[in-house]
């Protein structure tokens, strides 16, 4: 038996990586007045899906990269 187990943790060692889903698709470009929408991690013990609007500079003083996050996560842009 646990030369099986030996045997299947090698095996899985040597498989690579599995993908991490599509490549990200980045947000559609604005300009620096437009917003953009966010799924956020709801406050602790709430259940309710929060949605934040802000613009680029906006997210990236909250170290945020809009272009990274927005194939996950993006909802809306406001022009």
């Amino acid at each position: 038996m646990t030369h099986l187990v030996t045997a299947l943790s090698l095996l899985a060692a040597t498989l690579p990586p599995a993908s991490s889903g599509p490549p990200a698709t980045p947000a559609p470009a604005g300009t620096p007045n437009t917003r953009y929408c966010l799924r956020v991690d709801p406050p602790t013990g709430s259940r309710i899906e929060t949605i934040q609007c802000r613009t680029r500079d906006e997210w990236a003083q909250l170290e945020v990269d809009v272009d990274q996050e927005w194939s996950q996560n993006g909802v809306r842009v406001i022009a």
